[in-house]
C-alpha cells in the first residue's frame, strides 16, 4: 500500500491522490499527531492524516488485509513517507469521543448501539485474522444518540501500545507497551467489556490508582469483582460484562456469540475463584495470597522471586500456605533440576529458573525475563522501541533469542500456545542473530520483524528510509554534508538495513567470513550499491559516485603498476560525473586488467629476483676472484721477468 510522496508548497500528497495539511492539526490518535486531509481526486475532506513515529512502526499485516473498508470501523486508506515524517490516511473520526462527553447509558442503548455494532465488526476483523487491540473510551466514537459507536483506528502503532492497564487482561497490562503483541480478539472482547461497564456507570472506575495498582487488583480480585465492586448493574449487561472479564481468554464469549446477547449471557462459563492461602507471604513489598499475584511480584521484583525460589520460601508458601502440593512439587522439581543444569551464578540461568516459575504459577502470563514482560509476537516491536534508545532492553532480548528461551517458555504452557511454531521462530531469530558483522546481529533481525521501520541510521537524519528503492537518494542526499574521507556510505544500521531488506542477496558482501581488509569492505558496498540501482533503476548519483571514489583510495593501491593505477584513478573520476555505480564497479574489478597486473607484477617480481640472485652472487664471490687475480698476476710478473733475463743474457752473449 505504500507509495510515494509528491512534496507541495501546501502540504504533502500520499499516493498522488491525498493531499496533507499539516496546517490543520487535529486531535491526538493514540498519542500519535493527528492532521487534517484532502482526497483530492473526489474532494472529500474527511480525512487525517496520521504522523507514524520511528521507533513504533505502524501494523503492516493490518494494511495489507484492510484493503476494503468495515463498516463502523475507522481503516486504513494509504500509506506513505516524505522527508522524515510518514503518514496514514483513514477516516477522521466523525464526533467527538466517548470519553469528551462520558455518561451512564441505558441497558437497550448499549445492546444496540455499542455491543452488537462492535461485535460486528470484532466478527469481520476475526475473519481476516487481525486484532483491533485499541477499543478505549477516547477511541470510540457516536455521530449522535442512538446511533451506532465508530471503533476508531488502531493501526498505526504497536498493538495495545497506547491501552490503559484499565482496558486490557492483567496478562497484557503487565507487558512493555510496545511488546503486548496482536493478542487474540478474546482480548478486543475484555476491552469491548470495561467499555460497557464504563459507559453503564457513566465514568471510568479505578481512577484513582495508578496502573501498577490497577493490575494488582484485578489479579487479586477477578477483573469484575475489581472494578465492577459493589455496582449495581442491569442484569444483562451485568451477565455479559461478567463473561466478557473472564480472567482465561477461553471463557470469554465471542463476537458472533456476543450478536445474540440472551445466548451469549446463557453460556456463561462459570470461572472457579483463585485460590486464595492461608496466611500470605511477602515479596515486591507487599503481601500475597494468591499464585496469580506471586508470578506478578516475581516478574516485577525478579531478584526478589529468585531468592525465594533458591531459598525453598516459595515451595514452602505453596504446599503450606496456599494448600497446593501439585504446583509446589513441580517449582520444587524445577529449582532441582536448574541447580543441576546451571552454574548458581549465571545469570541466564538464574534469569530461565525466575521465568519458568512465573509461568507455573500463572499458566496466563507472558514472558517475563529480567524485569521485562512481552508475548513472542510483539518482540518485533519491542526491538523496534528499543533500539539505539534502550540498550538495557536490547541486552535482555538478546539473551532470551540466544538461549532461545520462547521455547522453554512455550513447552512449560504448551496447551496455551503453538509450541512448534515458535520452536521454528526462535531458531530462525537465534540464526539471524549470530550473524555478526555490519549486516547482522540485533539490528538486522529488528529490521527484518519490522517491515515497515525505517532505517535508524544516523547518517539518514532527516529522510525516511522504509525501502530499498528510498536509500540511494537518501545517501546521494546525504553525500554533499559529510566529509567522505572519514564517513562510510553503508554504516552498521545501513548495512543491516540492506541484508534484511534484501535477504540473502548480499550477506558475502557485507558480512564476509572472518576480518575483511579495507580493499574488501570498500569493494562490498560498492557492489550492494551498484546491485541496488540497478534493481530500482535510480536515477543518475554523481554525488554518492564521488563519495564511494573518494572511498576507494584502498582498492586503487592494491594495482601494482603505477602508471595503470594513475590512469584507473584518472578513469574513475570520470565516471564520477556519470552517477553510474556498476561502470565503476567493473573499473576497479577488471579481470583481465587485473590478470595483467599481476601478470606484470610478477614478471617485475621475477626480474628482481634475478637481478638480486646476480647481485648475491658477485658480492659471493669476490673474494675467489681476488685469489685468482693474485696468482694470475705472480704467474705474468714472473713471465715477465724471465723474459727480461733471457734478454738481458742474449744481449751478453753477443758481445
Amino acid at each position: 500500500m505504500a507509495s510515494p510522496l509528491a512534496s507541495r508548497s501546501d502540504g504533502l500528497v500520499i499516493a498522488d491522490q491525498f493531499l496533507v495539511e499539516r496546517n490543520r492539526a487535529l486531535p491526538p490518535v493514540g498519542g500519535l499527531q493527528a492532521f487534517g486531509a484532502t482526497d483530492q481526486s473526489s474532494s472529500r475532506t474527511d480525512l487525517m492524516a496520521v504522523q507514524i513515529q520511528r521507533q513504533f512502526p505502524a501494523r503492516a499485516r493490518a494494511f495489507q488485509v484492510l484493503t476494503t473498508p468495515i463498516e463502523g470501523l475507522l481503516t486504513p486508506m494509504a500509506y506513505g513517507e516524505a522527508g522524515d515524517s510518514c503518514y496514514a490516511i483513514c477516516l477522521a473520526p466523525p464526533a467527538p469521543n466517548l470519553l469528551a462527553r462520558l455518561r451512564p447509558w441505558s441497558e437497550a442503548e448499549l445492546i444496540e448501539c455499542v455491543l452488537r455494532p462492535v461485535a460486528r465488526m470484532l466478527e469481520a476483523l476475526n475473519d481476516r485474522g487481525i486484532t483491533h487491540r485499541g477499543i478505549r473510551l477516547d477511541n470510540v466514537y457516536q455521530i449522535a444518540p442512538g446511533q451506532p459507536v465508530v471503533l476508531g483506528a488502531a493501526w498505526f502503532a504497536p498493538p495495545a501500545m497506547a491501552q490503559p492497564a484499565l482496558f486490557e487482561p492483567p496478562y497484557s497490562a503487565i507487558c512493555l507497551p510496545s511488546g503486548r503483541g496482536e493478542g487474540s480478539i478474546a482480548d478486543d472482547v475484555y476491552a469491548l467489556g470495561v467499555l460497557l461497564l464504563c459507559l453503564v456507570l457513566g465514568r471510568a472506575p479505578l481512577a484513582s490508582l495508578d496502573e501498577t495498582a490497577i493490575i494488582r487488583r484485578k489479579l487479586v480480585m477477578g477483573t469484575y469483582a475489581a472494578l465492577a465492586g459493589e455496582e449495581r448493574l442491569p442484569p444483562i449487561i451485568g451477565d455479559l460484562v461478567r463473561g466478557m472479564l473472564a480472567e482465561d481468554p477461553e471463557h470469554r464469549p465471542t463476537p458472533t456469540l456476543l450478536l445474540d446477547p440472551a445466548s451469549a449471557r446463557g453460556r456463561r462459563v462459570a470461572a472457579r475463584p483463585p485460590r486464595r492461602a492461608q496466611h500470605a507471604i511477602a515479596l515486591a513489598g507487599g503481601e500475597i495470597w494468591d499464585a496469580r499475584s506471586l508470578a506478578h511480584a516475581m516478574a516485577i521484583e525478579p531478584e526478589q522471586g529468585l531468592h525465594a525460589l533458591r531459598s525453598g520460601t516459595v515451595e514452602h508458601w505453596l504446599r503450606r500456605g496456599l494448600g497446593d502440593g501439585a504446583l509446589a512439587a513441580r517449582v520444587e522439581e524445577l529449582v532441582r533440576h536448574r541447580n543441576l543444569d546451571g552454574m548458581p551464578e549465571d545469570p541466564s540461568s538464574e534469569a530461565a529458573l525466575v521465568m519458568r516459575a512465573i509461568t507455573l504459577l500463572d499458566p496466563l502470563a507472558p514472558l517475563c525475563w529480567r524485569g521485562i514482560a512481552f508475548w513472542p509476537d510483539g518482540l518485533g516491536a519491542m526491538l523496534a522501541s528499543a533500539l539505539g534508545t534502550n540498550p538495557d532492553v536490547m541486552m535482555r532480548l538478546e539473551e532470551v533469542l540466544l538461549h532461545e528461551e520462547m521455547v522453554g517458555w512455550s513447552a512449560l504452557r504448551a496447551d496455551r500456545s503453538d509450541f512448534a511454531m515458535l520452536r521454528v521462530e526462535a531458531r530462525q531469530h537465534r540464526a539471524w542473530l549470530q550473524q555478526r558483522g555490519p549486516g547482522g546481529g540485533m539490528a538486522r533481525l529488528t529490521y527484518l520483524l519490522n517491515p515497515l521501520m525505517p532505517c535508524a541510521s544516523l547518517l539518514l537524519t532527516g529522510h525516511w528510509v522504509a525501502r530499498p528503492a528510498d536509500l540511494l537518494p537518501a545517501l546521494q542526499d546525504v553525500a554533499g554534508r559529510v566529509d567522505h574521507k572519514t564517513t562510510e556510505p553503508v554504516d552498521s544500521h545501513v548495512a543491516a538495513f540492506i541484508s534484511a531488506r534484501l535477504e540473502r542477496r548480499t550477506d558475502n558482501d557485507l558480512t564476509p567470513e572472518g576480518k575483511p581488509s579495507q580493499e574488501a569492505a570498500c569493494l562490498g558496498q560498492l557492489r550492494v550499491l551498484a546491485h541496488l540501482q540497478a534493481r530500482s533503476r535510480a536515477q543518475t548519483l554523481p554525488a554518492l559516485a564521488g563519495w564511494l571514489a573518494d572511498r576507494s583510495a584502498p582498492v586503487l593501491a592494491t594495482w601494482r603498476n603505477r602508471a595503470r593505477r594513475a590512469a584507473l584513478a584518472e578513469r574513475l573520476n570520470a565516471l564520477v560525473g556519470v552517477g553510474q555505480l556498476a561502470p565503476m564497479l567493473t573499473l576497479l574489478e577488471d579481470p583481465l586488467a587485473r590478470s595483467a597486473d599481476a601478470r606484470e607484477a610478477q614478471e617485475a617480481a621475477d626480474q628482481l629476483s634475478r637481478i638480486d640472485a646476480e647481485l648475491r652472487s658477485i658480492a659471493g664471490g669476490s673474494s675467489q676472484r681476488s685469489l685468482s687475480a693474485y696468482r694470475l698476476g705472480q704467474e705474468i710478473a714472473a713471465g715477465f721477468g724471465l723474459v727480461a733475463l733471457a734478454t738481458v743474457l742474449a744481449v751478453a752473449a753477443l758481445g
